[in-house]
């Protein structure tokens, strides 16, 4: 991805209101199935990790995220990040 289309996507996250919030349950399967259905949909997602979420380390979560459903991460805020999927 070019620097151009990195910009253009991170200035639209901050429209983008959390559309999946990983909970206490953490990142369980059914959530990474999720996330694959929204990402086909949409292609462009916002994710929360709660407070109540078991995981210790929250970037590893996001890495765990990215690595089981092959999207590029646009933008880390806090506990909130923006995953975005060509195809």
């Amino acid at each position: 991805m070019d620097k151009k289309k990195l910009k253009e996507l991170k200035s639209r996250s901050n429209l983008l209101e959390p559309i999946i919030r990983i909970g206490k349950n953490g990142l369980s399967e059914n959530v990474i199935s999720e996330i694959k259905k929204l990402l086909k949909k949409r292609k462009f997602i916002k994710i929360k990790i709660l407070n109540n979420c078991p995981a210790d380390n929250y970037p590893e979560l996001i890495s765990q995220t990215i690595d089981k459903t092959g999207a590029t991460l646009i933008k880390k805020t806090g506990h909130t990040f923006v995953l975005w999927k060509s195809k």
